[in-house]
């Protein structure tokens, strides 16, 4: 069963390019956004259940609570990002490559999410870059598509290198490629190539989630992208292929000892204040939050685990919406630079407010959903004695709050700019998405003693 979340996507990408060219654009969208709305509702259904499948066992698929979590999370961010492209991508033949090339990453990341092996999961690592390669260029005539879709091209090539090099020693070792069989055949091993093997993949995973100091690719890569792709790739492709890979490999596969622990925590920390002190000098939308979530992960405890995951959900619905309402803004005013336009919420008071709510969610402000998941990973490092990195975390977080503060005056609620008047709100399909993303992040936020209970700590006792 769980291989038709891989199967399901492949399957209609070829028949849009099976039938006839009239029939396709007329229904490929709807049977695009249809298919996503199923998935959502599958795993919503399916979280108190594993699943597991014998039809493709090359693979090794299974799908438990974490991974029925993330691939909730994907459905959600892909149907945004094919709202957002649908409405900012105007040739059809390019809304078209957009549909193929989104269903092909999503079965790319279903992939990542299931399998139990790790060179099938660097399979459907790559299955998901390529096609994010593609999609970053699909403008071909943008020389600043190009260029940030080379910058990742050629920062990926690393990474599979180091990460393809780290196989091949886990397997000498190991004698399988399965989860299991590495985790038995290196843990407790203490073998200088064992050492190399763990380090080599885990900066791989470090470049594909874009952490510090790997990041260098991501400005241009979401900045050049087209409008979809870049809620596509900063809301769930780098969380995927490289930051629930890293939770999914450290706790099932390589274990939490004293060298894992300090590394993630360092980077973790190092990753939050580089993160916060670089938007205030920036220009542009551009959130970075995965320092939180590295942070949980390097305590090692259960709670942590939970706080890591949960701010992964919520950190991809936050900064989907915040890319969407980036697109909004560019599409209405031609413009993502903040300096241009002011006073915004007057003529887009659904963009206004709904970045309003992203926003003050990503800061940890109570009741949303990222004030939860901020204090349990808070409470996780405080129960761990890591008080120190608790204090910082919460330092980190008020510097984000006032800078998040100080751009939403400047661009929705300071002095008009003298084309304000000249502005209006966005389409309904930049809207829905915007919609749909905040009312998950207040219904979080306000559901979360249930949410806790039923999906979070069950997700942590997967490990």
């Amino acid at each position: 069963m769980s291989s038709l979340f891989v199967m399901v996507p492949l399957v209609l990408m070829m028949l849009f390019n099976l039938c006839c060219k009239r029939t396709v654009n007329s229904v490929a969208s709807w049977l695009t956004g249809l298919y996503f709305i199923i998935q959502s509702f599958v795993c919503i259904f399916w979280t108190r259940f594993s699943i597991s499948s014998e039809l493709f066992p090359m693979f090794n698929f299974e799908v438990d609570k974490l991974g029925l979590l993330m691939m909730l999370t994907i459905s959600i961010v892909a149907l945004s990002s094919m709202f957002v492209g649908l409405s900012t991508i105007s040739e059809s033949r390019a809304k078209f490559n957009f549909l193929n090339l989104l269903l092909i990453s999503t079965a790319g990341m279903n992939g990542v999410v299931m399998v139990r092996d790790i060179f099938s999961l660097y399979v459907f690592l790559e299955v998901t870059a390529v096609s994010s390669f593609i999609l970053i260029a699909l403008n071909r005539d943008n020389k600043h598509s190009l260029e940030g879709s080379f910058k990742y091209f050629i920062m990926s090539a690393v990474a599979t290198v180091m990460m393809l090099s780290s196989i091949a020693l886990l397997f000498i070792y190991s004698g399988n490629t399965s989860f299991t069989s590495i985790r038995d055949g290196v843990q407790g091993v203490n073998s200088f190539y064992v050492v190399i093997a763990v380090a080599l993949f885990m900066c791989g995973l470090f470049i594909k989630g874009g952490l510090i100091p790997f990041h260098g690719w991501l400005p241009d890569a979401y900045s050049s992208a087209p409008a979809g792709v870049s809620v596509l790739l900063a809301g769930i492709v780098t969380k995927t292929t490289g930051i629930y890979t890293m939770i999914r490999i450290v706790s099932e596969v390589f274990g939490f000892n004293e060298t894992i622990k300090s590394i993630l925590l360092l980077i973790g920390i190092i990753s939050i204040f580089v993160g916060a002190f670089a938007a205030l000098l920036q220009t542009d939308f551009s959130i970075s939050q995965v320092g939180y979530i590295v942070l949980a992960l390097g305590t090692g405890t259960a709670l942590g685990i939970a706080g890591a995951v949960f701010h992964l959900f919520n950190h991809s619905i936050f900064k989907s919406q915040l890319f969407v309402n980036s697109a909004a803004v560019e599409k209405q005013t031609g413009t993502t630079n903040m300096g241009s336009f002011g006073g915004l919420a007057t003529p887009m008071p659904v963009t206004g407010w709904t970045s309003v709510v992203a926003l003050l969610s990503t800061a940890g402000i109570p009741p949303l959903s990222g004030f939860w998941s901020k204090l349990i990973i808070i409470i996780a490092l405080w129960t761990a004695g890591l008080k120190i990195y608790a204090a910082l975390a919460i330092i980190g977080s008020l510097i984000t709050l006032a800078y998040f503060l100080y751009m939403q005056r400047r661009v929705f609620f300071g002095n008009p700019s003298d084309q304000s008047s000249k502005i209006k709100e966005a389409s309904i399909g930049l809207l829905l998405p915007a919609i749909i993303l905040t009312l998950i992040t207040i219904g979080v936020g306000i559901f979360f003693p249930y949410l806790i209970d039923t999906i979070i700590i069950p997700v942590s006792k997967v490990f």
